[in-house]
C-alpha cells in the first residue's frame, strides 16, 4: 500500500476502496467518532459512489458498538446532512464522501453538534481516541432509524429567505448537472420549487460519474453544449456531496469557480443586506473589490470551512465563502452550500434581467494561477522564509501558510495537510505579471529545495 493511498488526518479518513479503506479501519473511526461525542443521535448520508452501502454497514456498526442512535439518511448532500443535524440538535453526523475525488476514493466527514465540522483542536481530539483506542463500547446496542424526506428541511429554509415571486415571473431555464452525485434525487424538483424550468443532464444514478466530480471548467464540455442546446439562461455544476457550485452562462461558457462565490457576494450586498463578508486566504481579489464598493469589511481565513464559518459567527457576517465555489449563507447555515447559491444566483437574474454573461461583466477580471509542487515537510519552513526575504515589501499574511499582497498581485503558498506538497495560488490584474510571479515563486521553491 503506498503512503498516498490513505489519509486519517484533521479531515477525517479517506482512502481507496479495496486497498486502504478497509471495513476494519472504518468501524474503528467511527467507534472513536461515536465515543468522542458521547453517543446519541448520529444522522448518516452519503454520496452515490458505488461502495457508499459497504462503508455505510461499517459505519452503523461502529456507531452502534459505542451506545449511538443512528439515523440513516440515505443518499443525501452534505449541506443538506448539515442542516438536518443543527435542526434536530443531534449529536452529530457522518457524510460518507470524497467530495471532488474520483470515484474509487471514499471517506468519512464528520459534523458535531450545531452542524458544523470540527475545528482542528477538536479533530486532534478525535484522533487521539482513535490510536488510544479510547472507545466506550455497549452490550446492548440502540436501533437504527431512518427518515422519509431528510432534504425538505434545507429545501424549507432556502425557500424562507428567496424572492420566490422574482424567479417564478422570469422562470428562468436552467440545465443543471449534479454529476450523479448525492444532489440527483433532489435538485431537479428543488429547482422547480423555485419557479425555474429545468433540464437534468447526468441525472442517472447506478453507473458511477459520468465526469470528474470536481466542478471545473475542464470538467463541465457536457454542460455548456447543454445549455446552447436548450437554448438556457444559466447552467449549474455540482460535485459529488453538493457542497460546491460553477455556473455556465447563457454563451456556453464557465464563468470560473472563483466568479460563482463573487456573483452571489455581490447580489447579497447590494440587494439583499449589507454585512461582513469572510473568505479564505486563497480567495480572489474580486470579493476585496466588491467588499469595498459595499462599504463592508472583509475578513480572511485560513482555508477550509470550518474556519470561514467561525469568523463569520465571529464578526456577524450573513454570507461568505471559499473560491472553490463554495458559497456560504448564513441566512440558510454556515456551511459551504450549492442549493443556497443557485437560490441567490436565479434570484440575482430574475430581479436584474441581466443574462449571466452581462452580470459577470460587472466584475473586475483578474487572472489566477494554480499548481502545487512536492516539497518535504522539512522543507517547507525554509521555503516559506525565502519566499518572505524575497517578497518582503508586500503585505505579510501567515496564518496559513504564507500570503504576501502587492497593488498589482498577491500570491498564497500553503503546505498541504496530508501530502507532501506545496499548493500555490498567484492572481493579478495581467496575465504577464501572473506568469512572471508564478515562474519566480517556483524558482524560489526548487532553490530552497536545492540548499539542504
Amino acid at each position: 500500500m503506498r503512503i498516498s493511498d490513505l489519509k486519517i488526518s484533521i479531515s477525517g479518513i479517506r482512502g481507496i476502496v479495496g486497498k486502504s479503506l478497509t471495513p476494519q479501519l472504518l468501524i474503528k473511526f467511527s467507534e472513536a467518532f461515536s465515543s468522542y461525542v458521547g453517543g446519541g443521535e448520529i444522522a448518516v448520508g452519503s454520496d452515490t459512489r458505488p461502495s457508499a452501502e459497504m462503508v455505510r454497514h461499517a459505519v452503523m456498526a461502529g456507531l452502534l458498538s459505542c451506545g449511538a442512535e443512528p439515523v440513516d439518511l440515505g443518499i443525501l448532500p452534505i449541506p443538506s446532512l448539515q442542516i438536518y443535524t443543527q435542526e434536530h440538535r443531534l449529536k452529530g453526523a457522518i457524510s460518507i464522501t470524497a467530495s471532488h475525488n474520483p470515484v474509487e476514493w471514499n471517506a468519512l466527514k464528520l459534523i458535531k453538534q450545531g452542524g458544523f465540522f470540527l475545528s482542528p483542536y477538536e479533530a486532534e481530539e478525535l484522533l487521539d481516541y482513535y490510536y488510544q483506542g479510547r472507545f466506550r463500547r455497549i452490550s446492548q446496542p440502540e436501533h437504527i432509524r431512518t427518515e422519509e424526506d431528510p432534504f425538505a428541511i434545507h429545501a424549507r429554509r432556502i425557500r424562507e429567505v428567496c424572492d420566490l415571486e422574482a424567479i417564478q415571473n422570469r422562470r428562468p431555464k436552467v440545465v443543471i448537472d449534479p454529476c450523479a452525485g448525492a444532489a440527483t434525487p433532489y435538485v431537479s424538483g428543488f429547482l422547480e420549487g423555485l419557479g425555474a424550468e429545468v433540464v437534468c443532464i447526468h441525472c442517472e444514478l447506478g453507473n458511477g460519474f459520468p465526469r470528474s466530480p470536481e466542478p471545473v471548467a475542464a470538467n463541465l464540455g457536457a454542460l455548456s453544449s447543454a445549455v446552447l442546446r436548450e437554448k438556457a439562461d444559466i447552467g449549474f455544476a455540482q460535485d459529488a456531496d453538493a457542497d460546491r457550485l460553477a455556473v455556465v452562462d447563457e454563451r456556453g461558457r464557465p464563468i470560473g469557480e472563483e466568479y460563482t462565490l463573487a456573483l452571489a457576494v455581490d447580489y447579497y450586498l447590494s440587494e439583499k443586506q449589507r454585512s461582513p463578508v469572510v473568505v479564505n486566504l486563497s480567495t480572489t481579489r474580486v470579493i476585496d473589490d466588491i467588499a469595498e464598493r459595499a462599504g463592508v469589511q472583509l475578513h480572511r481565513t485560513r482555508v477550509g470551512e470550518i474556519n470561514v464559518a467561525r469568523r463569520m459567527q465571529e464578526v456577524g457576517a450573513r454570507i461568505g465563502g471559499e473560491g472553490n465555489g463554495g458559497i456560504m449563507l448564513a441566512d440558510v447555515h454556515t456551511c459551504r452550500d450549492s442549493f443556497s447559491g443557485m437560490a441567490l444566483i436565479l434570484e440575482y437574474l430574475a430581479r436584474s434581467g441581466e443574462t449571466v454573461s452581462r452580470l459577470r461583466q460587472r466584475l473586475p477580471d483578474y487572472v489566477m494561477l494554480k499548481d502545487k509542487v512536492t516539497a518535504s515537510f522539512r522543507d517547507r519552513k525554509r521555503i516559506l522564509d525565502r519566499l518572505s526575504r524575497h517578497f518582503a515589501e508586500g503585505d505579510t499574511d501567515r496564518q496559513d501558510g504564507l500570503r504576501i499582497t502587492y497593488p498589482d498581485f498577491w500570491f498564497h503558498v500553503r503546505p498541504s495537510n496530508t501530502e507532501p506538497v506545496m499548493r500555490m495560488q498567484v492572481e493579478a490584474g495581467s496575465p504577464d505579471t501572473a506568469h512572471r510571479i508564478f515562474k519566480d515563486i517556483k524558482a524560489d521553491i526548487e532553490n530552497s529545495r536545492n540548499a539542504r
